[in-house]
């Protein structure tokens, strides 16, 4: 059996392939990136790289071809690039003879209003078409996605949120991607649904695990989403990502990511790693 990881250089990606080396033979996988010299680290432990680009199919075609099990690590941009990218990525599996697909999708992503959701349900439509077993990891949101946060706090700022007291099922990406090693690796995953998250918390709660890791009193700022928008600007937030920024506080707001499920636990056959392990790490790697 042969795996292969999509996006094998970027954060997820590089997760899950280490999460896989841990159990499986290096011969046993392999990755497809676009710049294979930034994965010549995984080439010397036996890996094999291919070159794979979801803008240029034909190299796709190329990358997929003797994989078994396929893990498409949803891309990053505009709703129209992503998804003429993950359709691009599922036609190749499908010509490539590929048996089995796994895809990083998004919480509830066939009911949600989030806005990153028409991407993951156009990929999931896609997958399902193709006659190809699939498992979703629906991951719901990573805390390193709040490394601006801490910074912010570290400097002396509170947390500011405009979601009120919707809950977000924050897990630590080592966590997600262990999930999706153990779905790669092991068989009974077919035409599945996970829904992978930590348990659910507002941001108050999470600002007194923050003050926990970080040893200090961690002060919660509720205020609109025009006032968010405009701290974010004043932070540095590039002015084409606030209008995203404030687009998930207010999703939250109204529940996208208040999900519960054990799916995430069930997969690690563990507890997920505790969200103040994880700070501590994620703090660590900025001081580093």
């Amino acid at each position: 059996m042969k795996i292969l990881v999509t996006g094998a250089t970027g954060q997820l990606g590089a997760k899950v392939v280490e999460a896989l080396l841990a159990t499986l033979p290096a011969e046993s996988l392999a990755v497809s990136v676009r710049d294979t010299d930034k994965a010549s680290g995984l080439r010397a432990r036996g890996v094999d790289v291919r070159h794979g680009d979801f803008d240029q199919p034909t190299t796709l075609d190329e990358a997929f071809t003797g994989i078994d099990r396929l893990l498409i690590v949803s891309t990053q941009g505009d709703n129209e690039t992503r998804i003429r990218q993950h359709q691009a990525a599922v036609s190749a599996a499908q010509r490539a003879g590929v048996g089995f697909i796994a895809y990083t999708s998004v919480t509830n992503a066939e009911e949600t209003t989030l806005f990153l959701a028409p991407v993951h349900r156009a990929t999931e439509d896609a997958i399902r078409k193709t006659g190809i077993p699939y498992a979703f990891l629906r991951n719901n949101w990573y805390i390193e996605n709040e490394v601006g946060t801490i910074q912010g706090i570290l400097a002396g700022a509170p947390l500011v949120t405009s979601a009120g007291e919707g809950k977000v099922g924050w897990a630590s990406r080592g966590d997600y991607a262990q999930a999706a090693a153990q779905v790669l690796a092991s068989s009974g995953h077919e035409n599945t649904i996970y829904e992978l998250s930590g348990q659910p918390i507002s941001h108050a709660d999470l600002a007194k695990i923050l003050g926990e890791a970080l040893n200090r009193e961690v002060q919660v700022q509720q205020v609109d989403d025009e006032t968010y928008g405009t701290i974010m600007a004043g932070a540095g937030v590039p002015e084409p990502v606030v209008p995203i920024l404030v687009a998930i506080q207010s999703g939250i707001r109204d529940g996208v990511l208040d999900v519960v499920s054990s799916d995430l636990e069930t997969l690690l056959g563990r507890k997920a790693t505790p969200l103040q392990e994880a700070i501590k790490e994620i703090v660590a790697n900025l001081n580093a």
